[in-house]
């Protein structure tokens, strides 16, 4: 199983949000007069990449520690757009990628890729970077989209001093996820998605660890007509299609086969 790592590596060197802490490592025990190796991180919660809480900006929102792990891992789509220097992720953006690829779903995850990410060392890289127009968020708030992503340091346009779209984000109880990093080397425009963060107890955010991997349930989608299939969970989590070769042209016994495996999937 491939897995692709969708992190910056955290280190006292990597650039921050302007106003926000460098973080630092404090040696506090060592092998030579401890016994064992043991430091010290100080660090903003939004530090790297980086998982936002709708309580980073909604007074009554969800913190960290109260998102539950199901929204964690599930399947993610992959929403390629180039962008310049403050320039939007619009509406229009996101549904031509609805007309060539299918409409987003109700509870999905959603991920943009930028390529923002290249300008990283660049002073222009928080104050000039891409994010989602307001209308963009609005449009994911209204199929109440689980999670959005970017490859930028934040979901709002660079010259946004408001922070518009956290805002209407946060009211809708959408998670965050922000400095992704590799996302030109997912070919797919859907991938099983795992956001590990630190469960810190009332926090606005966490540094995370993401990673993308193949699904779990993934077969080759070189089917006949009838026997490619996709279904929906009950927790409004796409699972993968699924192709049946054991079903050797028999199509009822080929659908009684998958009843069975979705109702143990779905347990």
């Amino acid at each position: 199983m491939k897995v692709i790592d969708l992190t910056l590596t955290v280190s006292e060197k990597i650039p921050t949000f302007p106003g926000s802490p460098k973080p630092h490592f404090i040696e506090w025990e060592t092998l030579a007069k401890d016994g064992y190796n043991l430091e010290l991180l100080f660090l903003s919660s939004h530090t790297g990449t980086h998982i936002d809480a709708p309580f980073h900006f909604l007074k009554n929102g969800k913190k960290i520690h109260e998102i539950v792990p199901e929204r964690l891992v599930n399947e993610a789509i992959l929403i390629r757009v180039r962008k310049k220097a403050n320039q939007p992720i619009s509406k229009n953006d996101i549904q031509k990628f609805e007309q060539k690829n299918g409409t987003i779903e109700y509870g999905s995850t959603v991920i943009f890729y930028t390529g923002w990410q290249k300008n990283l060392k660049e002073e222009s890289y928080f104050t000039k970077n891409p994010g989602l127009s307001v209308s963009a968020a609005k449009y994911l708030a209204s199929k109440k989209i689980n999670m959005v992503g970017i490859d930028s340091p934040s979901i709002d346009l660079g010259s946004d001093s408001k922070f518009s779209v956290h805002h209407i984000l946060a009211k809708n109880n959408i998670l965050i996820v922000e400095n992704l990093a590799n996302l030109n080397k997912i070919k797919s425009n859907s991938f099983h998605l795992i956001t590990s963060p630190l469960k810190l107890k009332n926090a606005t955010g966490s540094p995370i660890y993401q990673t993308k991997t193949r699904s779990l349930y993934w077969e080759s989608s070189q089917a006949v007509p009838w026997g490619l299939i996709t279904v929906r969970r009950r927790d409004t989590q796409w699972l993968p299609s699924f192709y049946y070769s054991i079903c050797n042209g028999e199509r009822k016994v080929c659908l009684l086969v998958f009843r069975k495996m979705i109702q143990k999937v779905s347990n």
